[in-house]
């Protein structure tokens, strides 16, 4: 069996690298090889320049003739020595002569048939060729070379293409092989000849499409192509950076990806092999560990999932949109074939064609440069039409793209034009034509050129990224911002490995400075990065980053500051189609008419805004109430004790201890802001309140919620934190009194807030219950919270836990993150 290998002009590009591809073939462990090599680096610019100079009576020809012997000659010295060197040496100085009086023709006659050209330009694979057979030779192999214009015979078949006739070169190659049956053969890439014997090429990417003829010719098992990348990437590497490689194509796959411009292979190089099924392996000569990617009838191992039936995403620049337009086209038999015609004498590419059903407009792309000519002969063609008014329009919209989704499963799997055209919805990109055969091979769209760029990278992230790829910003990196980070990196990879969900946290920004990425911040070192990569932080240009990041789908900003003026962003974030996660109780308990007109928005868009941190921190009081009042049940009353502080505070004012002792122990374990009294006065724990009265259905404002403080009002003046703490034993002993007072009664005091939602009303109070109550039984910063509803009327519901501390509040937003995941299609 053969194996056929095809090395291109960079593979051949030095002494060195002719050396590198002599071992590679000598490694191959098959029987026979077949080895189609293209001239050196540069050398067929050279040779068409040297024929372009002397029809030009340009005397540096000679010249330039002259650097390609020495290019070549010092390479053999290189390369080879001994009988090798001077019978290749020899053969070199023998052609160049020979080319030098053909240019010198050329010269004379100020004109080149295209056959002369070809003759002069073939040289460099002749060389190439060459040099190979003679390094292989060196190692011990017997190895031939062939001058496949002794072989390969084809006929024109337009401008610029030539088809091979099969029958006569397999008659010439069997001659060949029966003179000289070598193991090891290097033949000439690019160079045929015509059934006369007049020298010809395969024209431009001649090389591979003389690889798979032969490979044709000689039934080989396998065509491997050997380039300067590891195989076929997803798309274009240079626009796209998280582009894979693919493993596996069809045939039909790569015919598509390469008419849509991507750099696999010509289209009709898979031709020859397409029809014996002769697989074709891309792979790259400096990375020889890469497997590459193999193109064959059907990829056996596809199990053709919606994501996995998208192979590829290609695009075309540099288009112009012709629309022809009117009602007088409907119907009319002929009319199609009349555009056409016109686009056909004018010379024009069409690319790609779309019509509506009505046939009241044929739409169709064709590159810019081609498009004045192309609308002047319209014009001309159809003036009586656009006189009369048959044919409305004939208009032109330059600066066009197409984007070209490429899959062979694509038929066979529903859903696949709703993703695409999805995830371009979602990045804001704006469709002017579709176009998509019954053969569902590609999906074509037609776009504005400056809008190309994003759409790839939007489309290509819904299928080639997790299904739930989340770019986040954190707003406030400071003790939750900062927790969440740290949790977000310790359970990144296993969310990824096990759940198919990619978080990428792309921005953080405080109050000073920010820290952005277009694809991922790494975690590891966020603190260090924030310090010495940051820049001025800017709450706009931090959003707008977001937003114009289209690599990544779905957005979300994180919130984790206090402040009422971030909280009033929300609501033009999320028409964004930013999602919003947030334990900031600013925008939820803020004024109504601004509260119900985000949640409005909310619950008609597509972008979500999860808040379950904003109540309980970790314990889930929203979703809890949420899924109660989903279900049906109605809500009578929600009575809690919603403070960590405060919390900690009751449950250790007992014994003899005082409550100044009680409130300082707090402050310094923690559990306090820096100044107590924005604990101690209730108002925290009014906008929870406040909070799920609004989720109960109850349109309050704050200021409707009464609020006992336990801030003495001679002390609310205190000009500091350490002046309040100073003079607050002062009011110990009425706190004392209290606390006596409940004991004798059996009770404990406890500061709660409450939710009637019969009486649609709420309060904040300092209440006493009994020792056996679930109230009284709290230990340290618990929260606990009860719900009393139809179904839950005789024994509430109850939610008791941690409900302060930075790793907790961290863990609900983390957890509403997931949520948002699951939201988005992530398995729950």
């Amino acid at each position: 069996m053969w194996s056929v290998h095809k090395f291109g002009g960079t593979c051949m590009g030095t002494p060195q690298r002719i050396q590198s591809v002599a071992d590679i073939v000598l490694g191959d462990s098959s029987e026979r090889k077949l080895v189609i090599v293209s001239a050196m680096s540069k050398v067929t610019d050279m040779m068409y320049n040297l024929v372009h100079k002397a029809q030009s009576r340009d005397d540096s020809y000679m010249i330039a003739l002259e650097e390609v012997f020495e290019k070549h000659m010092a390479a053999a010295k290189d390369l080879l020595d001994g009988e090798d060197l001077a019978s290749f040496l020899s053969q070199l100085h023998s052609d160049v002569s020979s080319l030098r009086a053909m240019l010198s023709a050329i010269y004379i006659a100020g004109h080149a048939t295209e056959s002369f050209s070809d003759f002069v330009v073939g040289h460099g694979e002749l060389w190439s060729a060459q040099m190979l057979s003679y390094a292989i030779k060196k190692s011990g192999a017997p190895c031939s070379w062939m001058d496949t214009r002794e072989v390969l015979v084809v006929k024109p078949s337009g401008p610029n293409q030539v088809d091979p006739d099969y029958l006569e070169s397999e008659n010439r190659l069997q001659k060949w092989f029966s003179r000289q049956p070598a193991e090891i053969i290097v033949a000439t890439g690019f160079i045929a000849s015509t059934a006369e014997n007049i020298p010809t090429t395969l024209k431009r990417d001649g090389s591979d499409f003389s690889a798979a003829i032969i490979g044709s010719l000689v039934r080989a098992r396998q065509v491997t192509i050997w380039t300067d990348v590891d195989g076929v990437f997803s798309a274009d590497p240079r626009k796209v950076s998280e582009a894979v490689i693919l493993s596996t194509l069809s045939y039909q796959e790569a015919w598509e990806m390469s008419y849509f411009g991507a750099n696999v292979l010509h289209p009709r190089t898979i031709i020859p092999v397409m029809k014996d099924n002769i697989p074709i392996v891309i792979r790259n000569m400096f990375n020889i560990s890469a497997p590459g990617t193999m193109i064959c009838r059907q990829p056996a191992n596809d199990n053709g999932d919606l994501d996995a039936c998208v192979k590829s995403f290609a695009t075309i620049d540099n288009l112009a949109l012709v629309n022809v337009e009117g009602t007088g086209m409907a119907g009319v038999p002929g009319t199609s074939s009349a555009i056409f015609s016109v686009v056909k004498d004018v010379g024009a590419n069409v690319i790609m064609i779309s019509q509506a059903s009505s046939e009241h407009s044929i739409c169709f792309a064709v590159p810019e440069k081609e498009v004045a000519a192309v609308s002047a002969a319209l014009h001309v063609r159809f003036r009586e039409a656009l006189a009369v008014g048959r044919l409305s329009k004939v208009e032109v919209i330059n600066g066009c793209s197409i984007l070209a989704a490429v899959g062979l499963r694509m038929a066979s799997t529903p859903g696949v034009s709703a993703i695409l055209f999805d995830a371009l919805a979602k990045a804001n990109i704006n469709v002017r034509a579709i176009a998509q055969g019954c053969s569902e091979y590609n999906i074509t769209v037609v776009l504005k050129q400056e809008d190309c760029v994003r759409a790839l990278r939007a489309a290509h992230s819904r299928f080639f990224l997790s299904k739930t790829t989340l770019a986040v910003g954190i707003i406030g990196p400071g003790l939750i911002g900062g927790t969440l980070l740290n949790q977000l990196k310790d359970q990144a990879a296993v969310l990824k490995e096990n759940m198919n969900i990619d978080l990428r946290v792309i921005g953080i920004t405080g109050s000073s400075t920010m820290l952005l990425s277009d694809t991922g911040i790494d975690l590891t070192q966020w603190k260090e990065l924030l310090r010495k990569e940051a820049e001025p932080a800017d709450l706009a240009n931090f959003v707008r980053h977001m937003s114009d990041n289209h690599v990544f789908p779905n957005k979300v900003l994180v919130d984790c500051t206090a402040d009422t003026s971030v909280a009033s962003h929300y609501y033009d974030w999320l028409k964004k189609g930013i999602h919003v996660i947030t334990p900031n109780k600013k925008a939820n308990s803020g004024p109504l008419d601004q509260y119900l007109k985000l949640r409005t928005l909310q619950r008609a868009s597509y972008t979500h805004y999860f808040y379950e941190a904003t109540v309980g921190a970790g314990l889930p009081i929203i979703s809890t109430l949420r899924g109660l009042l989903e279900t049906g049940d109605k809500i009578l009353h929600i009575e809690g004790i919603f403070s960590g502080t405060l919390s900690y505070i009751f449950n250790n004012f007992e014994g003899t201890r005082t409550f100044s002792d009680v409130v300082a122990e707090a402050k310094e374990a923690g559990y306090t802001e820096p100044d107590p009294r924005d604990d101690l006065s209730g108002t925290d724990v009014a906008r929870k309140v406040i909070i799920l009265a609004r989720e109960s259905g109850l349109t309050l404002e704050l200021s409707d919620i009464p609020v006992k403080s336990l801030v003495p009002e001679a002390l609310a003046s205190c000009s500091s934190a350490d002046e309040f703490m100073q003079k607050l034993p002062s009011f110990d002993e009425d706190w004392a009194k209290q606390r006596s007072e409940a004991e004798a009664a059996g009770e404990v005091l406890r500061y709660v807030g409450v939710v009637d939602a019969v009486n649609q009303k709420g309060q904040v109070e300092l209440r006493r219950y009994k020792r056996d109550h679930p109230f009284a039984q709290l230990s340290g910063s618990d929260n606990i919270i009860a719900f009393t509803t139809s179904r839950y009327k005789e024994q509430p519901l109850i939610v008791r836990g941690p409900g302060a501390g930075a790793e907790v509040t961290a863990g609900g937003v983390f957890c509403d993150i997931l949520r948002l995941a699951s939201s988005l299609g992530a398995p729950s």
